[in-house]
């Protein structure tokens, strides 16, 4: 005798297998049981094979990520209270000078950028963390590896390809930390690429073609990284960073081994960042700081997501951040273009002769009269000529044109009129021009001499924040600009800045 409710489940059809179900079954396969079967379960679940690989590579990340110790980086679980942002700023301010030997700003930017890791999804500019210094044994490394061991899901490496670089971040989010930059960053530029568009959260992307259809992917680089090396690496990566410079200790700066260091002291210190984080992170990024003026566009947006950090842990942490970050921008000197060089040098004929109007002969003797300057041997040891100069200066909408000499003859030169736009852009200040010594073609009129800028200064600055009243001159290029009561230098502002 059978049992109608036993026949009826004998009966019963077999519920289908859903499709999350059978992408963590196929995931847990060893790679090769799964690409003996990938086209026939592609076929079954009625997918191409292209999105059945992506969606069990997906699945496979995703099981590392929760997997524990095996996982690249690893969450750190928050403090148990509520944590002052000044007094953990000040935590690891201290923590790191005694492990550390560097200059006041240095720690202070380093310490900033180590919150800075624990926000940055509130963040709309990611700045990266440049550790540099001219010689080996000045501490690079030590620095990375403290800033590596309380930075948000820190990630170490000493070599990284461009294709490892966007993976890691799109399957991990970490904190990259790259060590040996050096060796080879500055001859790769697919690497740099990537790493440069990772600074702006809205072009954070890169589209990679993935699997046997080459379907095009949006991979994110949108991370903190910090890089690590010897000497000045390239300027679109330096443009990007906050610059940590370092020097070698003399033999009486003594600091404490940090792989000596108590393994609970930045455990704590993790475990409070997660915390101020998760308490603080949203009002951080609706924080708008004010901006030294002294800074220039990029720095300032590099300093952005910093000074918000400052301001809102409160205390004397606003004022010591911008007086760091005067004083690490002050001290940078981007090496400008071949035109840009030539602008300056443009800017300096005109000063040097005090006058408004410059032939291009003259220029051209100017500018090889310098031997410290490319233009006697621009041309494979041959001078730079009239056309080239011409060409060059071009790029800034300037262009000779006709004007007559004293003796009456009538030669190509420039006008000082024309060029003041571009030196007021592209220079940080242009010295003020003297009289005109040529005469004017007919219908021509005498334009007005350029103006020296004043030095600009944030509109509230911090009561220990002092500028330099009277900077000694940089020598440039054989032209030596007198320091004005703005700061004037003849390179540039010079601000002083007591830390």
């Amino acid at each position: 005798m059978t049992h109608p409710v036993a026949d009826t489940v004998d009966r019963a059809e077999p519920v289908p297998e859903s499709l999350d179900a059978a992408v963590v079954r196929l995931a847990a396969l060893a790679p090769l049981e799964y690409d003996r079967v990938r086209e026939a379960e592609a076929d079954k679940l009625g997918v191409r094979k292209a999105t059945l690989d992506a969606e069990v590579a997906a699945r496979r990340t995703q099981d590392k990520v929760t997997a524990g110790p095996k996982a690249l980086c690893a969450d750190i679980e928050s403090w148990g209270e509520p944590v002052g942002g000044a007094a953990l700023l000040d935590d690891i301010h201290v923590s790191l000078k005694r492990y550390v030997v560097c200059d006041a700003p240095v720690a202070v930017a380093a310490t900033l950028w180590i919150a800075f890791t624990w926000v940055i999804d509130h963040a709309q500019v990611a700045p990266l963390a440049v550790i540099t210094a001219p010689e080996k044994g000045c501490g690079k490394s030590t620095l990375l590896a403290f800033i590596g061991k309380l930075v948000r899901r820190a990630l170490p490496a000493s070599n990284i390809s461009p294709s490892a670089i966007f993976r890691v971040v799109e399957a991990h989010g970490p904190t990259l930390l790259i060590d040996e930059a050096e060796t080879f960053l500055r001859d790769n530029e697919e690497a740099r690429g990537i790493l440069n568009s990772g600074h702006t959260r809205d072009t954070a992307f890169v589209i990679r073609n993935v699997g046997d259809d080459h379907t095009p992917t949006h991979f994110t680089t949108w991370g903190a990284k910090a890089l690590c090396g010897i000497g000045h690496l390239p300027d679109t990566l330096m443009s990007r960073a906050i610059v940590l410079s370092l020097r070698r200790k003399l033999k009486t700066e003594r600091v404490e081994r940090l792989r000596h260091a108590d393994p609970a002291l930045f455990a704590h210190l993790a475990a409070q960042l997660a915390r101020w984080a998760q308490d603080n992170g949203s009002a951080i990024g609706a924080g708008r700081p004010a901006l030294p003026d002294a800074l220039d566009d990029r720095a300032q947006d590099n300093w952005e997501a910093l000074l918000a950090i400052a301001d809102h842990a409160g205390g004397h942490w606003g004022d010591t951040a911008r007086k760091a970050a005067l004083a690490l921008c002050g001290g940078m000197q981007d090496s400008p273009s071949a035109s840009g060089e030539l602008l300056a040098d443009l800017r300096d004929a005109f000063a040097e002769k005090g006058t408004d109007r410059l032939p291009s002969a003259a220029l051209l003797e100017h500018l090889c009269a310098d031997d410290m300057a490319p233009w006697a041997g621009y041309n494979r040891g041959k001078p730079i000529s009239q056309r080239q100069i011409a060409k060059r200066l071009g790029e800034y909408g300037i262009a000779p044109k006709n004007m007559r000499l004293p003796s009456g003859g009538v030669v190509k030169g420039y006008l000082l009129a024309d060029c003041a736009d571009a030196f007021a852009r592209f220079i940080p200040c242009a010295p003020e021009a003297g009289e005109g010594a040529a005469t004017p073609l007919q219908g021509d009129k005498t334009p007005d001499k350029t103006k020296d800028c004043g030095v600009a200064r944030d509109p509230n600055p911090a009561p220990s924040l002092t500028l330099c009243a009277t900077p000694k001159p940089l020598e440039n290029n054989g032209y030596s600009g007198v320091a004005d009561a703005g700061g004037w230098t003849g390179q540039g502002y010079r601000v002083g800045v007591t830390l």
